[in-house]
């Protein structure tokens, strides 16, 4: 095989190849590690379950001159009409450890926390360049953008965008990337992890190296797994991103002894357009539907089921996947009237989506066609009699505008809907990655299921257990993975340099 040939020696191999993998893989590098990339997906597929997000990073930033760090062409306009606000390192450790229930690793999330600036600083000076998050995360009131949930930045061009820069500074830097090739057993022994055995082009090869990071993502996309781990009809979701991630990286290291952990019933899934393909499509975004806040859903029996504006968005997003699937059929629909139409992101304007229009709420229960048209009408007119219409509606903040004596409450952002044409969104359930996976320590080693650490083998990304149970504040996915890929890959890289010398 002329590719595998010309690879010469490796230090460091990185399987998987999303951000995660990729920030390992850039920090090997950089701590003068020959690094070889092993992509299980065709190249125009590269980039793993990263290249389908929306490319948002969670950071701890204490006001705008830490943001100009990442942001350095941050205008003097931007900043004269923005709020951008803070977000502590004690609000990014609550925020984490509150939505898990107070079960996630709590010396994972202080790592991911304190750590969190300086690899934006880092990835930054790698060439990954960050923009403020206007168009998802701030609403303009009284002239001004007001940035609410903690959630400020994102990677120019969403998530292919911070793929296609990683891939670059990664090109630049001579770290070589082997497409098409599936790692499916770590090579092992009692002295450690001494390479990967992998499937390319039909043919099984074994590439040596000092290290291994293993950077493959979850289970989200075999539905085998899904019904085994997370229960019954979770095979009927639909994964959002990447059709590649489908256990290989965790099955790995399991062999070898790595000790599974996390939240192996629990993952990250949202509203999803009930129509969209089986897979994620790189070419298709927006497929996720997030402004849930601003309207109501309904069930197909008409009937409200999940507190809409129990918190922002970033904070309840991933749960609701997981109500929307309990219901019959699996099936929803979200609510909107031109009270909110002008708040709901780019995400609502796509082609590619199952969207109704309807001038008055009955031609709209009409069109809907499954759903059951007097129980969603008695909902409509229930739900227009409970709101506050004496509190001030204000999507900046969590304003208490509520609906008093309604069986499924709504905490804030509550309007009538009485303000035409109607909309109507249809949604299933789609996931976006899976909590369970194997242990590491404060570096990104790999834990044993004896306790002691796997010699020369690192992890990173949503293979990693621990960081998230129940719930996932968002863009906290994406940092962790870099934070953690930045510690896996200088660990890497150490510990090759260590069993060369020897």
């Amino acid at each position: 095989m002329a590719q595998e040939e010309a690879l010469g020696a490796i230090d460091v191999i990185v399987v998987g190849a999303g951000n995660a993998a990729m920030c390992a893989a850039l920090s090997a590098q950089e701590a003068g590690a020959r690094v070889l990339v092993l992509e299980r997906a065709p190249e125009e597929d590269r980039g793993g379950n990263s290249a389908h997000s929306g490319g948002a990073f969670r950071t701890v930033y204490d006001g705008v001159e830490d943001l100009q760090r990442i942001v350095p062409d941050l205008t003097d306009a931007e900043i004269a009409m923005t709020d951008f606000g803070t977000y502590t390192r004690d609000t990014y450790f609550d925020d984490c450890m509150r939505l898990s229930n107070w079960r996630a690793n709590a010396d994972l999330i202080q790592v991911l926390v304190d750590h969190s600036l300086p690899t934006m600083v880092w990835m930054r000076e790698k060439g990954v360049r960050f923009v403020p998050i206007y168009g998802r995360q701030a609403f303009k009131l009284d002239g001004k953008f007001k940035f609410w949930g903690g959630l400020t930045v994102e990677a120019v061009g969403g998530g292919r965008g911070l793929m296609d820069m990683l891939f670059a500074s990664a090109a630049k830097r001579g770290i070589k990337v082997l497409y098409g090739a599936r790692a499916v057993s770590l090579i092992a022994d009692d002295d450690g992890v001494h390479g990967v055995e992998v499937i390319h082009q039909g043919k099984r090869r074994a590439i040596r190296s000092g290290a291994v990071v293993l950077g493959a993502g979850g289970f989200h996309a075999n539905a085998e797994w899904r019904a085994r781990y997370l229960g019954q009809d979770w095979d009927l979701a639909k994964p959002r991103g990447t059709r590649f991630n489908t256990g290989d990286g965790i099955q790995m290291a399991r062999d070898v002894g790595a000790l599974s952990y996390g939240h192996w019933s629990g993952c990250h899934a949202v509203a999803y357009d009930r129509c969209a393909p089986e897979f994620g499509e790189l070419g298709l975004a927006g497929q996720q539907k997030n402004g849930f806040p601003m309207g109501i859903m309904v069930n197909l029996r008409g009937e409200r089921f999940f507190n809409e504006g129990a918190d922002f968005r970033n904070y309840i997003y991933a749960t609701l996947g997981k109500a929307v699937l309990e219901q019959p059929a699996g099936l929803a629909w979200q609510i909107f009237d031109q009270h909110v139409a002008h708040l709901l992101s780019d995400e609502y304007r796509i082609r590619q989506i199952t969207k109704i229009e309807a001038n008055t709420i009955e031609e709209l229960a009409d069109r809907m066609g499954d759903v059951d048209r007097e129980g969603f009408l008695r909902t409509v007119r229930e739900w227009n009699a409970a709101v506050q219409r004496d509190v001030p509606f204000n999507p900046n903040i969590r304003d208490g505008r509520g609906v008093p004596g309604l069986k499924v409450p709504k905490t804030n952002w509550a309007n009538p809907l009485d303000k035409p044409p109607f909309i109507a969104i249809g949604i299933t359930c789609g996931v976006t990655c899976t909590y369970g996976g194997i242990r590491v320590d404060e570096t990104a080693m790999v834990v044993s299921e004896d306790g002691p650490r796997i010699p020369g083998l690192y992890a990173t990304g949503e293979m990693v257990g621990g960081l998230y149970y129940t719930g996932y504040p968002g863009g906290a996915g994406l940092m962790s993975g870099s934070v953690f890929g930045r510690s896996a890959g200088a660990g890497a890289a150490a510990y090759a340099r260590q069993v060369s010398a020897a």
